[in-house]
């Protein structure tokens, strides 16, 4: 089996000049993979370049794929995406993933960012302060889950839990997912991303999906995130995120005929 042609030119558009050392050790598989993830899924399209990469990146972290990251960070800045957006998926990814898996691959994009002459840190672009990023986290929680469903996850919660909802409302979306330098939209995409790629988070996707299609992301779109992150995570995770998709956001029937 060779390269297509539209794999061939993806390949050299994402990695200008480079040879991976499998396409010598193991041709076969580097056939088949770039066959796969760089001609057949972009078939499918619905989604920028930038996006695309984006998703992957986000997809890479959650699933601790450090070398892959590295690899399709230079991609994804050779396609456009800026370093303050490189930056903003790797700080989205701290809430969902944990700081711990996070923090190399924090280092790896500053590593490259360095390599590639950005001045760090970046301008910063934080838009809370300690006073009110509860009050502001509160307000993009709900554009997210709705008034009523986060009404009803705090009364759901019980009194020796409550703080797990405040720290949420505060960190997570206060801390977070308030930040400039993406948007709200481009930020509920990489969350869905992470959680189909972590596994086990069937209950925390069901809610993103629902909270996609409040932010305006509909089903094509999640499912055009879900055929390009396949090659990255598999078929499993692929096809357990499809079925909260199915279930949360469903398909409109065929027309008859």
């Amino acid at each position: 089996m060779a390269l297509s042609d539209r794999a061939r030119r993806t390949h050299d558009e994402l990695f200008r000049g480079h040879v991976s050392p499998l396409a010598v050790t193991d041709p076969e598989l580097v056939e088949v993979f770039d066959n796969f993830a760089f001609d057949e899924v972009l078939q499918d399209g619905g989604l920028t370049p930038r996006l695309r990469l984006m998703v992957q990146l986000a997809a890479l972290i959650a699933g601790g794929a450090h070398a892959s990251y590295r690899r399709m960070l230079g991609a994804a800045l050779t396609v456009g995406v800026t370093p303050v957006e490189a930056r903003e998926v790797v700080y989205q990814a701290v809430p969902y993933v944990g700081m711990g898996p996070v923090l190399e691959f924090l280092n790896t994009t500053n590593d490259v960012l360095g390599e590639r002459g950005v001045d760090l840190p970046l301008p910063g672009r934080a838009t809370t302060t300690p006073q009110d990023r509860m009050k502001k986290g509160l307000a993009r929680q709900r554009e997210v889950a709705g008034r009523q469903a986060l009404q009803a996850m705090y009364a759901a919660a019980p009194a020796d839990s409550q703080h797990l909802q405040r720290h949420l409302s505060a960190n997570c979306f206060g801390d977070y997912v308030t930040r400039d330098g993406l948007d709200l939209p481009t930020r509920e995409l990489l969350t869905f991303a992470m959680l189909v790629s972590l596994g086990g988070c069937e209950p925390q996707v069901a809610g993103h999906v629902a909270g996609n299609v409040r932010v305006g992301n509909d089903r094509g779109t999640l499912l055009a995130v879900l055929t390009q992150l396949l090659p990255f995570i598999g078929y499993p995770r692929t096809l357990n995120g499809l079925r909260v998709l199915d279930e949360t956001a469903p398909a409109a029937p065929a027309p008859e005929p």
